[in-house]
């Protein structure tokens, strides 16, 4: 028999897993999630991505801004939920709701648990280098990431991924795994295990104070930290145009292979942040990047060849 739901989330990585739980047949009592804000050049009130969902799905939207009242306790039991289901909601559940249902809370994690708990699992795996992640069901508990897993599904991350494109495939991946689960615990077969003491790390929010590109940094390690912050909220350098520095966001980028001569110099690749050729490669402290599309502050985003043909750019221009 389906089960009665919660549902909480806030922003698009959530949307699949609301999409999939309906899609199977659960009835989904409400959804929680944050309360519409301010966007846009009108400043209007914009409601989150799940919310939008729900309501085009007819199902009741709650926003509270807290849940430690004993009212929003009340009206979370009222609901007579069987579980709730937690994806990047963004409020933190207190214990006596945690314990609010007869099953528990199940929560969608963008990592591979004990790995990249906390805030930003999706940038801080692209920027460390990972070779893969995934996404977790864990039964929640009063601690930040550490309760009990019930199934995990994989996937590569490659250098050509940004964390856009990662997000979407955890997304996807999410939707299907929460679903699997939900239909093992309807069933009475979910089975949870302990998360490891090993390999625990934190994936702290990122601060914009990060962003900026050291071009002192491998070639490799310049291409995750980009692809890390892309779109949002950007990897950033100052590239020298008409004589001044213009601030640019680099949104994709490329392992810059097969420089010609034109590109060497007789100690090798230029300085840090040299222009190597006329198409954007970049010198970094070991190897060179090739940038792929780029912005300018207040224009929108453009393939490296489009920006090329307004904005030409000839050695030895520098980038910092």
């Amino acid at each position: 028999m389906p089960l009665r739901l919660i549902f909480m989330g806030t922003p698009e990585f959530a949307v699949p897993t609301l999409l999939e739980v309906v899609g199977h047949g659960h009835e989904i009592a409400a959804v929680y999630t944050r309360a519409p804000k301010p966007a846009g050049r009108g400043m209007k009130l914009q409601p989150t991505p799940v919310e939008q969902e729900a309501r085009r799905l007819g199902i009741p939207v709650l926003t509270p801004t807290t849940l430690k009242s004993p009212e929003a306790l009340d009206e979370f039991r009222a609901h007579k939920a069987d579980a709730a289901v937690v994806v990047a909601y963004g409020m933190i559940l207190p214990q006596p709701i945690l314990d609010a249902t007869p099953l528990g809370c199940f929560n969608l994690h963008a990592s591979l648990l004990p790995r990249w708990r906390g805030a930003a699992p999706i940038n801080r795996a692209i920027m460390a280098g990972d070779t893969e992640t995934g996404v977790m069901v864990m039964k929640m508990d009063a601690g930040l990431d550490t309760g009990d897993v019930a199934m995990a599904e994989r996937t590569p991350i490659t250098d050509a991924m940004t964390a856009a494109d990662l997000h979407d495939t955890l997304a996807r991946l999410g939707g299907d795994l929460m679903v699997r689960a939900i239909g093992a615990l309807e069933r009475g077969q979910l089975q949870l295990t302990r998360q490891s003491d090993q390999g625990v790390t934190y994936a702290a929010k990122i601060d914009k104070s990060e962003a900026r590109i050291d071009w002192n940094k491998p070639a490799r390690a310049v291409l995750r930290h980009i692809h890390g912050l892309s779109p949002f909220p950007g990897a950033w350098c100052e590239i020298p145009i008409e004589g001044e520095p213009a601030r640019v966001k680099v949104l994709r980028c490329a392992i810059a292979d097969g420089l010609t001569d034109d590109g060497l110099t007789d100690d090798g690749l230029g300085a840090p942040g040299e222009l190597l050729d006329d198409r954007l490669a970049v010198a970094c402290s070991d190897g060179a990047i090739r940038i792929l599309e780029l912005q300018r502050a207040g224009k929108a985003p453009m393939k490296a060849e489009e920006f090329l043909r307004g904005t030409p750019l000839k050695r030895p221009a520098r980038l910092s």
